[in-house]
């Protein structure tokens, strides 16, 4: 026996919350051809053009080599392009394509219907009470790194 039981341990609760979310994203975006971490990519990529691969993968959750793979993989596809900055040449400024932002709002559509199910689940009131105790979470752990 440990120390603290299973059902105890809000992290697994989170975690399963979340696994439940990817799958559920992951299903809703497959008619678009992208996964969950593609999608964060192209979304934060349509309201932050030219934002470099470091600044993506803070804003998308990821470490840079992760979010170099998937910039690659968008890149190999034509949804995006990467052109070096004016002044910073070791810098990528990274950008939808036409494309790109074709799949992004076709994936965006049906990611936000799983977001706008999960919402409908809660009250105004819940919904603004999960959202202030997930932050809450959040600080803490980031004090514990």
């Amino acid at each position: 026996m440990t120390s603290m039981p299973a059902e105890e341990r809000i992290g697994s609760h989170i975690k399963r919350a979340e696994q439940a979310l990817l799958a559920a994203k992951n299903g809703a975006l497959k008619p678009a051809g992208v996964t969950v971490p593609q999608y964060a990519a192209l979304l934060w990529l349509s309201e932050k053009p030219g934002i470099s691969a470091a600044a993506l993968a803070r804003l998308c959750g990821v470490t840079p080599p992760t979010m170099n793979t998937v910039l690659k993989n968008l890149q190999e596809r034509g949804l995006i392009e990467r052109t070096p900055h004016e002044w910073h040449r070791n810098v990528l400024e990274t950008r939808l394509t036409e494309e790109g932002d074709a799949v992004m709002r076709r994936a965006d559509t049906d990611a936000v219907r799983v977001e706008r199910a999960l919402a409908a689940a809660f009250s105004d009131e819940e919904r603004e009470l999960l959202i202030a105790l997930l932050g809450r979470c959040a600080r803490v752990l980031d004090e514990q790194r």
